[in-house]
């Protein structure tokens, strides 16, 4: 017998997403900025039969248009020693359809391999990227460095003796200044941003948990790299850089820095935030020998409509981004 129960305890559910190996994006502080932007969020511990806490799942449910209603998603989770065990997930799933009525059920396993239960499927679309590279970070930083791409290691040293200094960002007048190039990043590199609201929300609301470092020049900044950070994993969610910044390679000396800061802060995994094969993706291979691929992304169909969305979803998202870049 399984229990599921909400909580509006934040403390008590971040502690057990800590000190369970959660993602970041597990967290109290990323379900506050979906829920500021268009998401629904339930935090969701299972109890067993002894009362025991054996999994969460941070549940993120956003509405759809009839008749497809909602979908219900869970990013790189759920977390715990129960947390892929099957009564677990189809109860998670009756949850969201008896609460949401939700189409389907999505979960991005924070793991390399799944299980399929009865009655799930293995997805034809995803939310995150399940090819990435992950960099352990136990290993010495002689042993991280021989992993790169000589030409990694040769831009590291040039980069970080250039006249640049590298600090956390604390400040939202910092922050802003940040947007700004990332703007410029967006339209170079022509891919599609939230509004400037958003970053803000995710730097108030993550806390701790959101990490910003910035390169600056003489004062003023010219890259930046933002990560995630649980107790066991450092996840990158954005960056960018400026003509300077690109100039001097500087996003070679900055990746290098926060990799060596998580390092120094315990952090045993280091994300670098997925791959799409594109230029930022080849830079990102070059930091290691090796590519990780996770399970990837899995549905429970939870309605007669799942069908519609499984075949228009690759359309809608094309439409979207279309729509999108005619804004820039």
């Amino acid at each position: 017998m399984i229990d599921l129960r909400k909580t509006t305890n934040q403390e008590q559910w971040d502690d057990y997403v800590l000190e369970h190996a959660g993602h970041p994006l597990q967290l109290w502080g990323w379900g506050q900025v979906k829920a500021a932007h268009g998401w629904s969020v339930d935090r969701i511990f299972a109890y067993d039969q002894d009362d025991k806490i054996i999994a969460a799942a941070q549940l993120l449910t956003r509405k759809l248009p009839l008749p497809l209603r909602a979908i219900s998603y869970v990013p790189r989770g759920p977390v715990g020693e129960g947390a892929y065990s099957v009564a677990f997930l189809n109860e998670l799933a009756a949850y969201a359809t008896r609460t949401y009525k939700s189409m389907a059920l999505s979960i991005e396993p924070d793991t390399r391999e799944f299980d399929i239960p009865k009655g799930w499927l293995k997805s034809t679309h995803r939310i995150l990227p399940p090819d990435t590279i992950e960099l352990d970070l136990t290993l010495s930083e002689n042993d991280l460095l021989n992993a790169m791409a000589k030409k990694t290691r040769q831009y590291i040293r040039k980069s970080a003796a250039e006249a640049i200094e590298i600090r956390t960002v604390k400040t939202r007048e910092q922050l802003d200044s940040l947007l700004a190039i990332y703007r410029g990043t967006s339209q170079r590199a022509k891919f599609a941003l939230h509004n400037d609201q958003y970053y803000i929300d995710v730097f108030n609301l993550m806390g701790d948990n959101s990490q910003v470092f910035a390169a600056f020049v003489e004062g003023k900044p010219v890259a930046f790299l933002w990560l995630a950070v649980s107790a066991d994993t450092a996840f990158e969610l954005y960056g960018g850089m400026n003509d300077i910044g690109q100039e001097l390679r500087i996003n070679y000396a900055l990746k290098w820095h926060a990799i060596r800061k998580m390092r120094e802060w315990g952090i045993g995994r280091y994300d670098l935030g997925g791959l799409i094969n594109d230029g930022v993706s080849t830079f990102k291979r070059s930091w290691a020998e090796h590519e990780t691929v996770l399970a990837g992304t899995f549905d429970k169909p939870l309605s007669p409509f799942y069908g519609i969305w499984k075949r228009g979803l690759p359309v809608a998202k094309s439409v979207y981004r279309g729509i999108k870049s005619l804004r820039k």
